[in-house]
């Protein structure tokens, strides 16, 4: 682009960008997202019990119940009251369907604990429920 200066020349404008600050704030952008990324994790950690057959969880959006060794009760990572969760689920019952919900106990919760959430999952009327284990890892000696 020209244009006329005040002695009445014509100049042209600098058409080119410098890129050495935007480089430098992608590195420093990089950087942070390098070393944060590993410590962000979806969900509540749990001892979670070894099986043999462990099924792969399906991917887009998954609905997660998890109680931890102290018996607390999370939906989808957020605390939750057993009251509330009832209402939840019949929310999503509604919404979605029969959609499989999975449930994350610990290895030292109490199996009567765990049947009760399985039942008051199906009281919703969700039937898939899926529950999350780790696979058994065996060692070569």
């Amino acid at each position: 682009m020209a244009f006329l200066s005040e002695k009445g020349r014509i100049e042209t404008s600098l058409a080119e960008i410098n890129v050495t600050p935007l480089v430098d704030v992608m590195l420093v952008l990089l950087v942070i997202f390098m070393i944060t990324a590993p410590m962000i994790h979806s969900g509540v950690d749990v001892n979670l019990p070894r099986t043999k057959y462990v099924k792969t969880i399906t991917k887009g959006e998954q609905f997660v119940i998890t109680i931890d060794k102290y018996e607390n009760l999370y939906f989808k990572s957020r605390p939750i009251d057993i009251r509330h969760l009832e209402v939840r689920l019949k929310d999503l019952k509604s919404k979605y369907g029969n959609i499989p919900i999975y449930l994350k106990a610990d290895g030292d919760v109490k199996f009567a604990v765990v049947v009760k959430i399985m039942d008051l999952v199906r009281e919703s009327g969700i039937t898939n429920i899926q529950i999350v284990t780790k696979p058994v890892v065996y060692r070569k000696d």
